[in-house]
């Protein structure tokens, strides 16, 4: 039985009973009209970078944002999963890491992720972890066919849930690196009714977050940790000091921990 699988089961335990009384929005999938209105506001809002419109195996179409590396020597392209319930130029670690990639020679394509309400919380968005599925092989195929060679994966927060589901459904195949910023995170009273399927990541993995995170980050932190002779061997789990989940006034140090991982990486076959 499969990551996507063992939640919809788990969703019946009494833990999940709420569940059970989610509004047809939530239970029938992502809120793909706050999508649309999320979309039409952040592309106004675009400084740096093109929107692009992406189109999923089950014809859900959805916002992306594509920046093309601006150096010499390009190493590939990383695409970037936003924190819950955001949009593909969000603030806080998303932007960052789209907008500062491409100067270290990697192209990035940040997606828009499922989304619900505002105020839904993390069981809320359990049953819609699968369709974040296509979107990701979405994501791959737009870069595929542009000629990209190498892709990391870079999700964070309530995304790494989202694609620990696609590699549980798909594999890694598809990727060649996976960054995982704040693994774990849920919210309170909540916790997962799976561990993540480490055993089906076969590439580099990398496990960053901050020394200020949340506890379940933390503990998710330790488990890799023990984990990593299992791993790839180039994969590590980096804590930054100081910064929270959401590495408020830390996006300098967040950069700088993915470009140098990164780097290892490609500096051998390049």
């Amino acid at each position: 039985m499969g990551y996507p699988q063992l939640i919809a089961r788990r969703l019946l335990l009494p833990a999940l009973a709420p569940l059970l009384a989610l509004p047809p929005a939530m239970a029938d999938g992502p809120d793909l009209a706050r999508e649309h209105r999320l979309a039409e506001q952040t592309v106004d809002a675009i400084l740096d970078g093109e929107p692009v419109y992406l189109t999923t195996s089950d014809n859900t179409r959805f916002l992306a944002i594509e920046m093309q590396a601006d150096t010499e020597r390009q190493h590939g392209a990383a695409i970037i999963l936003h924190g819950r319930g955001m949009h593909p130029d969000w603030t806080q670690v998303a932007a960052p890491l789209r907008t500062a990639l491409p100067s270290h020679g990697w192209s990035t394509l940040s997606l828009q992720m499922p989304v619900l309400a505002k105020d839904a919380r993390y069981y809320d968005y359990l049953p819609v972890f699968p369709a974040a599925v296509p979107r990701i092989e979405a994501g791959i195929r737009h870069l595929r066919e542009q000629g990209v060679q190498r892709i990391v994966l870079i999700a964070h927060s309530c995304s790494v849930h989202m694609s620990m589901a696609w590699i549980e459904a798909v594999g890694d195949s598809g990727i060649d690196a996976y960054i995982g910023i704040g693994m774990g995170a849920t919210d309170y009273q909540q916790p997962m009714p799976e561990p993540f399927p480490l055993e089906r990541i076969k590439v580099p993995l990398l496990a960053l977050y901050g020394s200020n995170d949340y506890p379940a980050v933390h503990r998710q932190a330790a488990l890799v940790t023990n984990r990593l002779p299992d791993l790839h061997p180039a994969s590590a789990v980096q804590e930054i000091p100081g910064a929270d989940h959401y590495f408020n006034d830390a996006d300098d140090e967040l950069v700088t921990a993915v470009t140098a991982w990164l780097h290892t990486l490609v500096a051998p076959a390049e």
